[in-house]
């Protein structure tokens, strides 16, 4: 399978987005200062529609994404990975909510390992975790855009989708 991939200029900093001809495999942020991966003739349009919508949703204009995507790590990963979407969009839980939403309540710290192993930023929103005690507790992409994004979803959330 090809891969390619696509840098895409967010408010919070450079988005890599990576892809196959028929669905996303990893958007995660860059600490490159520039573009580096810019749209070929050859990139397929799933990349393409997936830039489009990550800059509806920075606009406040996108709440759901519909392109597709495809999950890579174990059976757990992905039930955990699969769960994170059903938290609605402004909204915030904790590991735990994710492990009974799952059905594994004691899997609360696997939970958090996966949660912190996603490898689709925003769209699979590991960024609506919280401590249960409601602190922000880590992520990926640095605390300073965990708030950011939340933030940004708390002020559009009222908006019609």
């Amino acid at each position: 399978m090809k891969r390619y991939k696509l840098d895409y200029k967010s408010p919070i900093g450079i988005i890599e987005i990576e892809g196959s001809d028929t669905g996303i495999l990893g958007i995660n942020f860059s600490e490159q200062e520039q573009i580096v991966n810019v749209p070929e003739q050859e990139t397929p349009q799933v990349l393409l529609e997936c830039s489009n919508q990550l800059h509806e949703y920075f606009i406040g204009e996108r709440q759901e994404f519909s392109f597709p995507y495809v999950f890579e790590g174990t059976d757990f990963q992905q039930a955990v990975w699969h769960a994170l979407p059903n938290i609605g969009y402004g909204k915030t839980a904790s590991y735990k909510d994710i492990a009974i939403a799952i059905n594994n309540e004691k899997a609360v710290r696997a939970v958090g390992s996966a949660n912190g192993k996603n490898n689709i930023s925003i769209v699979v929103p590991c960024h609506r975790i919280i401590g249960s005690n409601g602190t922000l507790t880590g992520y990926g992409g640095g605390m300073w855009r965990k708030e950011w994004l939340l933030q940004h979803e708390q002020t559009h959330k009222s908006l019609s989708k």
